[in-house]
C-alpha cells in the first residue's frame, strides 16, 4: 500500500500525543483516588464502573482517529482490472498427430473446446485471432473482438500433414503488425500483443523455431507455449501406428527466450486450466486505485460506535 499525500501522515503524531494525554490523565487519577483519605466516602461520590468499560468510548475514538488519518493520507492499493488495451493471437497446431485419442475424444477436439473457452474467458474489449500451422502458417481470423466469428473459425479447423511451429509463429506476427498498421495513428503506442501457440509436437517444417523467437522477440511480443498431450499418445496413419510424444523442450525454449510463459496440459481439464491462467495474466493488469473511502468508512463506524458506546452506559456523549 502506498499513499497519495503522505504529509497528512504527520497527524499520527497528534493522535499518538492525544492518546499518550489520556494514559496520563488515567495515572493521576489514580494517584488521586489512592490518596483519597475516605474509601467507602469515594465509592459513593464516584461509583465503580468496570474498567473496560471506562476506556472503550476513548479506544473507539482513537483507531477512528488513526483510520481518520490514514485516509487523508489518500492510501492506494494495488487491484486487479480488465486490460484497456491487448491483442491476442492464438495459434493451434493442426498436424496429423493432433488426432491422437490420449485425450479424449482427440487432441484436436479437446483443443477447440477449451480455445472457444479461452475466448469468453478475455475481456470483451481484447482483440483476439485465430491461426493455424500445419504444413504451414495460415492467418484464419485477424484480431477481432467479434467472438462469434472467432468460435466458428475454431469450429472449422482441419487436421493437416506436419508441424510447422515457425511458420506459425511467423503468421501471427504478420497479423498483429498488420492490425497495429491499420488500427493506429501515428502518435499512438502499440496495444500490448501477447501469441499463444497450442501444440503437441516438434517443428518438422518451414522456418525454424530458434528463427521465429528471434522474430518475436524483436518484435516485443511474448510467446506462451501449451505442450498439450501425453507421452502415451499414438496416431495411426496408413495402417502404421505411430507413437507421438509432447515436445517440450522445444515449447519451453521459446516461451522463456520470448518473455512467454510455458505451459504443459496432460488432459482437457488441464488445457482448461491452463487457457485460464494465460487468460488471467493477458486480460487483466493491476492499477493502483485510490481506497482512502474504505478508511473514512471505517473511521465514521468507528466514531459512531464509540457515541453509542457513551450513550449506552453514560447517558450522555463524553
Amino acid at each position: 500500500m502506498h499513499f497519495a499525500s503522505p504529509m497528512w501522515l504527520f497527524l499520527l503524531l497528534a493522535v499518538a500525543a492525544v492518546g499518550l494525554a489520556y494514559v496520563l490523565l488515567q495515572l493521576r487519577r489514580r494517584t488521586f483516588v489512592a490518596r483519597f483519605s475516605n474509601a467507602s466516602l469515594l465509592a459513593s461520590v464516584v461509583p465503580r464502573r468496570p474498567g473496560w468499560r471506562r476506556h472503550l468510548t476513548f479506544a473507539l475514538l482513537l483507531i477512528a482517529m488513526t483510520v481518520l488519518s490514514l485516509g487523508v493520507a489518500r492510501p492506494t492499493a494495488a487491484v486487479r482490472v480488465p486490460q484497456e488495451r491487448a491483442t491476442v493471437m492464438l495459434a493451434i497446431d493442426v498436424s496429423l498427430s493432433m488426432q491422437a485419442t490420449d485425450v479424449l475424444p482427440n487432441r484436436l477436439d479437446a483443443a477447440k473446446k477449451a480455445a472457444q473457452e479461452f475466448s469468453d474467458l478475455l475481456p470483451r474489449r481484447i482483440n483476439l485471432g485465430l491461426v493455424k500451422f500445419g504444413r504451414n502458417g495460415s492467418v484464419l481470423i485477424p484480431p477481432t473482438q467479434d467472438r462469434t466469428a472467432f468460435k466458428r473459425a475454431v469450429d472449422g479447423l482441419q487436421l493437416e500433414p506436419y508441424t510447422a511451429i515457425g511458420e506459425g509463429v511467423f503468421s501471427c506476427l504478420d497479423a498483429l503488425q498488420n492490425f497495429n498498421q491499420a488500427s493506429s495513428t501515428p502518435n499512438d503506442k502499440p496495444a500490448p500483443s501477447r501469441i499463444v501457440l497450442l501444440s503437441d509436437g516438434s517443428n518438422t517444417i518451414g522456418r525454424s523455431v530458434a528463427e521465429a523467437a528471434t522474430a518475436a522477440k524483436k518484435a516485443n511480443t511474448p510467446v506462451s507455449t501449451i505442450a498439450f498431450g501425453t507421452e502415451n499418445g499414438t496416431v495411426t496413419v496408413d495402417g502404421q501406428t505411430t507413437p507421438v510424444r509432447v515436445d517440450k523442450a522445444t515449447l519451453r525454449s521459446l516461451a522463456q527466450s520470448t518473455g512467454g510463459t510455458f505451459h504443459s496440459a496432460a488432459s482437457a481439464e488441464e488445457l482448461k486450466s491452463v487457457y485460464q491462467d494465460i487468460g488471467s495474466q493477458i486480460g487483466y493488469t493491476t492499477a493502483e486505485r485510490d481506497i482512502s473511502w474504505r478508511f473514512m468508512l471505517v473511521g465514521l463506524l468507528a466514531m459512531m460506535g464509540a457515541g453509542a458506546v457513551s450513550l449506552l452506559w453514560s447517558g450522555r456523549l463524553s
